[in-house]
């Protein structure tokens, strides 16, 4: 199994080796070709604007978006999230969003990077224990449509955590956690979305 990473900036080196440690191939993803093959897109933290613009630079923009409407899972993580979104509540000028999401999302919604914090947090889909998330600069989801599953959520409620059908966002970094169950969790994803794709080829 391949999954792409997208190389722009933010931690993209860190996912690459939590996919090698759960057996999955990264590819780094630069170029609207390096999209080709992958079973799945992973979308990094960072500083959203830059890396939105990097997209558009690029020429991923639209290509994402046609691959996320065909099926190919994407997991965004903390500015991955923000990108994901269909609408932000505190959007700065040009930032450009894929709006592969149902969610409203608020940006740096818990303060500057001095006051990045840690929590554990219940995900029924990943099981027991408690999965310990790393908030840097973190995005939260102010809003989801009905068609949006809540996974993790703060002691306050704030959302922190969602997936609609074979999209996946997270405020936090599970990539600078040694728990490797979000990624396995989406390589799952992946698994059965190529799955679907070749019985759909089959019956063609």
């Amino acid at each position: 199994m391949k999954i792409g990473v997208l190389a722009a900036q933010g931690a993209f080196a860190e996912h690459a080796v939590a996919l090698r440690a759960i057996g999955v191939e990264p590819v780094e993803v630069r170029l609207p070709r390096h999209l080709d093959g992958i079973d799945g897109l992973i979308l990094p933290g960072g500083e959203s604007t830059t890396i939105g613009k990097l997209l558009r630079r690029w020429e991923l923009l639209e290509p994402i978006r046609e691959l996320a409407g065909e099926g190919l899972p994407v997991w965004g993580t903390c500015a991955g999230m923000i990108l994901m979104a269909r609408e932000l509540v505190d959007a700065t000028e040009d930032q450009p969003l894929l709006g592969l999401m149902d969610t409203l999302v608020r940006r740096n919604a818990f303060g500057r990077q001095v006051e990045s914090f840690e929590a554990d947090l219940e995900v029924a889909c990943l099981g027991e224990p408690a999965f310990h998330a790393v908030f840097i600069r973190a995005p939260r989801i102010e809003q989801v449509g009905d068609n949006v599953d809540v996974l993790a959520t703060l002691e306050d409620g704030t959302i922190v955590a969602a997936q609609q059908r074979r999209l996946l966002v997270t405020s936090f970094h599970p990539e600078l956690t040694e728990d490797r169950r979000f990624h396995q969790h989406f390589a799952t994803l992946c698994s059965e979305a190529r799955t679907v794709l070749r019985e759909e080829v089959r019956s063609e």
